[in-house]
């Protein structure tokens, strides 16, 4: 294999404690596919943690990596951010700096899952449109007003590149390698992965074609639901849903119960409870805040309808939420001990 250090593309992922690394690797293996392809060295990469040493990924198995302060000075094409549980964690003036002195010098930088959150804490997604996990959509659209949050699987913004994580980061790469090579070696890799289907840009982490109903619900029924997704903050009245969509409520009411097994009331009330909890333990806001950003005129009946749901007060789950999901109780709803009958 030619090796030409000069020529060959840099890539460094820095990674935060818990980070996915199954997104991880699915995102560098199309360039190790392309070096091998090819038969030259056309990219080199580099794992980085803040402390360097072995990180342990969410799903346990750790990983070694080189100190941050070893590689912030040294030229890079390409760096990416991978992290996942409690991002904010992270923040630091050290990271902040390196990742500051990369993008002055024009280098393109990305993020992973959540490591969405960490470039816009340090100032680089303002007027940037960004992507990250949808459980974390609605957090970082609230604390990064700033940036403009997409539920596309990846997004290209000229220098700042994100992914919402998942299998996602193996079409991001693939996108890489067009971009810089062509159809061609794109898809040898593409092939060589057995990934069969590029997904292109554009392609939303949640398709309406498969989400939430599948294809045998009526259309009338999908835009019932596609107006309590988008009015969850100013939540509107059953009535008005039936007005805007021009159906009678117990008509709404008959398809809700066929195709969905629970009433328009529950479902409104559960979506809104589901984005709040990514606030809860994803954020700090207020729980007041939370409370009406999730179309709730009072925190007690917010409180109680979060209990009801999930089984623990909203200030409990802030804190047990933000424990990577393999160590946290189980299950989510969760049941009562025998010693507790």
């Amino acid at each position: 294999m030619k090796v030409d250090a000069k020529a060959a593309f840099g890539l460094l992922v820095i990674v935060t404690p818990n980070f996915n690394l199954a997104a991880t690797v699915g995102f560098l293996d199309p360039f190790r596919a392309s070096n091998y392809l090819d038969g030259s060295i056309l990219f080199r990469w580099d794992l980085a943690s803040a402390a360097g040493g072995e990180i342990i990924a969410s799903n346990g198995i750790s990983v070694r990596t080189r100190a941050l302060r070893e590689v912030r000075t040294q030229p890079q094409d390409m760096v990416i951010v991978s992290s996942s549980w409690a991002p904010e964690t992270y923040n630091s003036a050290p990271l902040h700096s390196a990742l500051l002195r990369w993008a002055r010098t024009g280098v393109t930088l990305g993020a992973i899952d959540t490591g969405a959150f960490i470039l816009a804490e340090a100032g680089l997604l303002k007027g940037k449109r960004a992507t990250t996990h949808y459980e974390h959509i609605d957090s970082l659209r609230e604390l990064y007003v700033d940036t403009e949050t997409s539920e596309d699987l990846f997004v290209y913004d000229g220098n700042r590149i994100t992914c919402c994580g998942g299998t996602a980061t193996t079409d991001f790469a693939l996108h890489v390698i067009r971009s810089m090579h062509g159809d061609s070696l794109a898809n040898a890799a593409a092939r060589y992965l057995f990934h069969q289907t590029l997904r292109s840009q554009g392609t939303s982490q949640n398709p309406s074609s498969v989400e939430p109903l599948g294809s045998t619900a009526p259309s009338v029924l999908k835009q019932a639901i596609k107006l309590m997704e988008d009015n969850l903050e100013d939540a509107l009245t059953i009535p008005q849903i039936c007005q805007r969509i021009r159906l009678s409520q117990r008509q709404l009411d008959r398809l809700f119960a066929q195709f969905v097994k629970k009433s328009p009331v529950l479902y409104y009330r559960d979506i809104r409870l589901d984005r709040a909890r990514g606030l809860v333990t994803q954020t700090d806001m207020r729980l007041s805040e939370i409370a009406v950003a999730s179309g709730f005129s009072s925190q007690a009946h917010f409180s109680r309808a979060y209990r009801e749901r999930f089984g623990l007060a909203p200030r409990t789950d802030r804190v047990e939420g933000r424990v990577p999901f393999e160590f946290r109780a189980w299950p989510m709803h969760r049941k009562k001990r025998l010693s507790e009958h």
